[in-house]
């Protein structure tokens, strides 16, 4: 794939987004934006805090939003009440544009619970399930730990991680829905066959750096430091 086709864009909510919501500065939460320059469609990926600031983003670019793709249903990533504050997200999104909701199966409900949203926008997914956005192919990979239902993109040689992995780092797996063994299997398995030239994109600006190839991170982060399913779990399990 040409560089000059593939749209990506890596927006920082309370700086290119949100950028007088004390919230977002704090989240410091990642927004994706994937396309295909030539047909000019793109999707975004966990539309929280400034939908109309997303979409203004989009129109100066000369794209036209198609989907909108949720890692995970937590307020912060897609919409909704979080600790007494409401977050704008995928339901203020949708009076905007109607698009599809793209989500793994297992998170559809959160989704919808979460964000308010109809079940009827919700299109669930399984893993592997691939996305074309225009001519460009977004994979969709199950990697559940975080929530049941969390899951990463894999466009281009791009892994957008979600909650899954950081750059140093991994989810949580103390809230509800998350499981610590689920989470070590996700991402010495399921994202084990992600390349090392690959660059993974997350989805909170936890390291000095907004994002480092998947070799830098397998060598730095601690979270690959575990050789076992016990050593993980007795540093990360509840």
């Amino acid at each position: 794939m040409t560089d000059d086709r593939l749209y990506f864009r890596q927006l920082l909510s309370g700086r290119d987004v949100a950028i007088d919501n004390p919230l977002a500065r704090q989240m410091v939460n990642f927004i994706y934006l994937v396309g295909d320059r030539r047909t000019g469609e793109a999707m975004v990926i966990d539309p929280a805090y400034d939908p109309a600031g997303i979409i203004d983003v989009l129109e100066a670019d000369g794209m036209t939003l198609t989907g909108i793709l949720a890692t995970h249903y937590h307020p912060d990533h897609v919409g909704g009440d979080m600790m007494g504050y409401a977050i704008e997200g995928v339901a203020e999104l949708l009076e905007h544009t109607s698009v599809p909701v793209h989500v793994q199966r297992e998170e559809a409900l959160g989704v919808a619970k979460v964000t308010g949203v109809p079940s009827t926008d919700i299109v669930s997914h399984a893993s592997g399930d691939t996305l074309l956005v225009g001519e460009i192919g977004i994979e969709l990979i199950h990697t559940p730990g975080h929530t049941p239902g969390s899951q990463c993109f894999f466009v281009d040689n791009r892994l957008v991680a979600g909650d899954t992995l950081f750059l140093e780092g991994c989810g949580r797996t103390d809230l509800p829905g998350g499981d610590p063994r689920a989470l070590y299997e996700s991402i010495t398995q399921k994202l084990a066959r992600i390349p090392d030239d690959a660059v993974l994109f997350p989805g909170h600006l936890y390291s000095p750096a907004p994002s480092a190839s998947m070799g830098d991170t397998r060598q730095h982060n601690f979270v690959f430091k575990p050789r076992t399913e016990e050593q993980w779990l007795t540093m990360f399990g509840q």
